[in-house]
């Protein structure tokens, strides 16, 4: 259910996915943290929308139970993550699998997959900040 219907192999798709992040001048640390801190937000809703400045609702619905990560390392508790950018008057729907599969492996799952997260829509929709320039030495 991971790759949906994408026939490419594992590392096509994962490479793919790493050069958009990079033309999008981000990291999957920064759109990873940029879930995690607007899942921390609407947590306190208990399954109601948060408002989280400056134009956010955020609600986290929470399921009994716990997912696999298809890698083997890690056990994500069942989630959903709404997240309303009322200034673009868009949304979008992750897990917390999804955190862990874009910060541990850079998966945003294949083409067809239900679970689908494009790179390019979760930087627009969750104001992922540009990365930092690396240091020169």
């Amino acid at each position: 259910g991971f790759l949906g219907d994408d026939r490419r192999p594992l590392v096509e798709i994962l490479d793919e996915d790493d050069a958009a992040v990079r033309r999008l001048g981000v990291t999957h640390a920064a759109i990873a943290a940029r879930m995690r801190a607007l899942r921390a937000a609407g947590a306190a809703g208990l399954g109601n929308a948060v408002a989280v400045p400056p134009h956010f609702d955020v609600t986290v619905d929470s399921f009994r139970g716990r997912l696999r990560c298809p890698f083997g390392d890690d056990v994500a508790p069942k989630t959903n993550i709404t997240v309303v950018n009322r200034a673009l008057g868009r949304e979008i729907v992750y897990s917390d699998l999804a955190i862990h599969l874009i910060a541990a492996h850079g998966f945003y799952n294949g083409r067809g997959a239900p679970y689908r997260l494009e790179p390019a829509d979760l930087v627009a929709v969750l104001a992922v900040p540009a990365a930092e320039p690396a240091a020169e030495d």
